[in-house]
């Protein structure tokens, strides 16, 4: 059998708890990148953590170029088999870090289908799905066509936000 696993868990938020305590349980070595906010208020499961890394952060956010030099620094001495991200806030940055450093996993393109509004539909409409009408917020006769066709209210929702979040109710009225 070969040597245990190396994972890199991304968490911006507190969660996953009982993840990496199973990614241990398996014999994995577990590394946490998580935000620095956090570095002081977080109760991680250090028993089962190897090491914990802090990313600075704005609203848990992290700057993607740096993420990608931090880790890639850390990679220099330590074989890192797995990225995983604890929350879906975290699936691009992990997405973007397996491309660079062509660890397995699913790749920026296809992690859009679980992050990206409009890739999801687009997807499903394409797989035969039934989706409600939508339109892509980007060609302005497109957007004419639609608002003539289907009757209001229309919902925007950006791309990329989690869940409800960002969502606008336009009931068609000035």
């Amino acid at each position: 059998m070969g040597s245990p696993l190396t994972v890199l868990c991304l968490a911006s938020y507190e969660k996953g708890h009982d993840f990496l305590r199973e990614c241990k349980r398996q014999g994995c070595t577990v590394l946490l990148l998580t935000s620095e906010s956090l570095m002081n208020s977080a109760k991680w499961p250090r028993e089962v953590i190897d090491d914990i890394f802090y990313m600075p952060d704005v609203n848990k956010k992290w700057n993607l170029q740096h993420t990608i030099l931090a880790v890639s620094h850390l990679a220099r001495d330590r074989r890192i088999d797995r990225i995983i991200p604890l929350d879906d806030f975290d699936l691009e940055t992990a997405a973007a870090l397996r491309e660079h450093m062509r660890i397995p996993g699913m790749g920026e393109t296809t992690t859009r289908y679980f992050r990206d509004k409009l890739a999801m539909r687009a997807r499903a409409q394409f797989a035969g799905l039934p989706v409600p009408e939508f339109v892509r917020l980007l060609s302005d006769s497109e957007i004419h066509d639609f608002s003539h066709r289907v009757s209001p209210p229309w919902m925007l929702k950006p791309h990329s936000q989690a869940s409800a979040i960002g969502l606008k109710n336009r009931s068609g009225e000035e």
